[in-house]
């Protein structure tokens, strides 16, 4: 996410430095301090001042960049620099609250040994502790979690400004996110999502002016169960779930692919709750859900039995 060379910067950056200034302070050529500082400009953590012929670094007002320097000015004797390199922020991202090894691997799709290698750095500090298994902050350097979660999501509003002005984020996690937006995505990493993708199912319904994206670098096509969880992100009213249920009867789910996506999205009750209701008939206690034979009309309309 960010390179040694970044975080140094963003830790040593006073009010009126110059690229050459900084690369005095931190030992490093003009030409390699520059790469840094232009990475950092393009993530819009810093931006740079003509002042005659030298050009001065300015901190943006990323609430990110802020939470980074009160931990820099407070704590001067820790390093963070090295130690918030590699898999160290994603892992910071998933510690939200006291966790085991297994469970933030699990959310982060990281080997156990890579989260509990990043764990044990951090307790040997005193930055984290450890009980029953469960690893939490000491102090408050819970801060370090708020700053990869700041990070992230100023990394992601970037992305999206790139290409869509005006876009929301709706939900994101470390690498991937669900943006609405008002104009069409054209960028490979941007897969469409929502009512628009359910054509591919053979569903078609009402559009609204909005169009929906699920940002990821990694995915190859959207699953049905991803294109469920995604649409109930979106409206978790009763015509959207109504949507979500022809679908889960319009094509072949798998089950067990359905409840991992939706500890994914943090939406185990929802889909809990629409399982239950195909399975029982409609026998679920749910305003948000049609009564059975009104669903079945529904069904009927779109040739699905």
């Amino acid at each position: 996410m960010l390179r040694r060379i970044e975080l140094e910067i963003l830790a040593t950056v006073d009010r009126g430095d110059t690229i050459s200034g900084l690369a005095t302070k931190l030992d490093y050529s003009e030409s390699y301090l520059s790469r840094g500082v232009g990475d950092l400009v393009e993530k819009r953590l810093i931006y740079t001042e003509r002042d005659g012929r030298r050009k001065r670094v300015v901190l943006s007002a990323a609430r990110a960049v802020e939470l980074y320097q009160d931990l820099v000015r407070q704590y001067s004797h820790i390093d963070f620099p090295e130690l918030l390199t590699g898999k160290t922020l994603e892992v910071l991202y998933y510690l939200d609250q006291p966790r085991t090894v297994a469970e933030i691997a699990d959310r982060s799709d990281n080997y156990r040994n890579t989260v509990n290698r990043v764990l044990k750095r951090f307790r040997d500090r005193g930055l984290v502790g450890v009980d029953d298994g469960r690893y939490d902050f000491n102090a408050d350097f819970d801060r370090l979690h708020k700053f990869a979660r700041q990070l992230t999501h100023h990394l992601h509003r970037q992305r999206l400004e790139t290409v869509a002005s005006k876009g929301t984020i709706l939900w994101e996690d470390y690498n991937v996110f669900l943006a609405q937006t008002r104009t069409e995505i054209g960028i490979e990493a941007f897969h469409e999502t929502g009512l628009a993708r359910f054509t591919a199912f053979d569903l078609q319904f009402l559009l609204t002016d909005h169009r929906y994206y699920f940002y990821s670098e990694e995915l190859d096509i959207l699953s049905p169960a991803d294109l469920c969880c995604h649409t109930l992100l979106i409206d978790d009213g009763s015509r959207y779930r109504s949507y979500c249920l022809l679908l889960l009867r319009q094509v072949d789910v798998d089950e067990g692919d359905l409840r991992t996506q939706a500890v994914k999205y943090d939406l185990e009750d929802e889909i809990n709750a629409l399982l239950r209701y195909l399975e029982t008939h409609g026998d679920v206690t749910d305003d948000r859900l049609l009564e059975w034979d009104e669903f079945q009309k529904l069904a009927a309309e779109y040739e699905i039995d």
